[in-house]
């Protein structure tokens, strides 16, 4: 599943701060490889460099 700016998603990653919260992609960087990194921003900060399957879409 792709994502686009201002979807609402849940962070995955074990070693960052923000793993289960809810934040909102603010920006969509496509890699040299094709691949999507996504920037996410919480209410406290932001997470870069976020790959696709970090990610899990939020039912609006």
């Amino acid at each position: 599943m792709t994502f686009e700016e201002d979807d609402t998603v849940v962070l995955h990653d074990e070693h960052s701060d923000y793993d289960g919260e809810e934040g909102t992609i603010t920006q969509v960087m496509e890699t040299m490889f094709g691949d999507a990194t996504y920037t996410v921003s919480f209410e406290d900060g932001k997470e870069q460099g976020v790959p696709e399957d970090n990610l899990e879409a939020v039912e609006e």
